[in-house]
């Protein structure tokens, strides 16, 4: 007798594809997280070493893939209450919650044991830090227990940076901090607007997000509040000579947007608005590292170029 026949529930189970544990790595944060650790490597040092620098963007894609992974695996009980990621591998049965675990946790030492090995121990610490605070202080602690998860939480995806810059120098100076810092103060707006329209998910998994917790209206409070704070500190790294005149008025323009769109939330309760600053915020943040790191690549290409008969 075969074992689908000993096992009719094992015949029926979705059998997973490799495009399933693609998607337990979350490519799209992972794109986003290895970006901005890429724009950290080569602001710290314009003359990175290739290899180095294809070693740290490496560990720091597997190191973001390992996290979600994680989170993946220990969150497919709320994922699967909610309409937005109820379609993921592990609530959807294609991926077993063992394997994910596993999956995760092999990364996650592959990817730390690289970069100590290839590249130098602080990032691999820092990187190790990243994964643990995303895996076990935000996904298994802070997301079910506060609704602030997204602002404690959110330490973790502001790191990669100061990875990157760690990684080019093996040092971690304020400069790399303030990278993280943009990061840290834009999470909380950009997952409350988020949050804004898909609250009914939320209160379907019990997981305490601010405008459940607090409110629509306290909510809307609070993404004009970190906005405040967050616009001007993008405009920083143009004043500590990380960003340059196109940087700065590419932060100034954004950031009047930006604002813009929290000042039309805060006085209006449309989801509209809340998409659209959502929406914009992707931009926004996207922007403001590929300036930064078009203008570092600029500087370190502009003398090659002027060396050409």
């Amino acid at each position: 007798m075969t074992s689908a026949a000993a096992d009719p529930l094992a015949a029926a189970r979705p059998v997973a594809r490799w495009r399933d544990y693609v998607a337990l790595m979350k490519p799209r944060v992972m794109s986003l997280v290895t970006f901005t650790a890429l724009t950290g490597l080569f602001c710290a040092n314009g003359h990175v070493d290739p290899i180095r620098a294809a070693t740290t963007i490496l560990c720091v894609a597997v190191g973001a893939g390992a996290s979600a992974a994680l989170n993946m695996w220990y969150d497919a009980d709320i994922d699967a209450l909610m309409r937005r990621t109820r379609s993921r591998p592990v609530p959807a049965g294609r991926v077993q919650g063992a394997d994910a675990l596993a999956m995760g946790l092999i990364l996650s030492l592959f990817s730390v044991g690289l970069m100590g090995l290839a590249v130098n121990w602080l990032a691999a610490g820092l990187l190790a830090f990243t994964i643990f605070f995303y895996a076990v202080v935000y996904t298994m602690w802070l997301k079910r227990s506060t609704p602030h998860n997204i602002v404690v939480g959110g330490f973790a995806g502001a790191l990669p940076p100061v990875v990157g810059w760690a990684a080019a120098t093996g040092t971690a100076p304020l400069n790399a901090w303030l990278l993280v810092a943009i990061i840290f103060f834009w999470t909380p707006p950009h997952f409350w607007a988020l949050s804004l329209t898909t609250q009914d998910d939320y209160q379907r998994a019990g997981v305490p997000m601010l405008p459940l917790v607090k409110g629509e209206a306290a909510t809307r409070r609070q993404i004009f509040i970190y906005s405040l704070i967050l616009v001007p500190l993008a405009l920083a790294p143009g004043f500590t000579h990380l960003g340059g005149p196109i940087y700065l008025a590419v932060a100034a323009l954004g950031g009047a947007v930006f604002l813009a769109l929290a000042a039309r939330l805060l006085r209006r309760a449309e989801r509209a608005d809340a998409r659209r600053l959502f929406a914009f915020s992707i931009l926004y943040l996207f922007l403001l590292f590929a300036v930064l790191l078009g203008e570092r690549l600029f500087s370190v290409l502009a003398p090659l170029m002027s060396m050409q008969p």
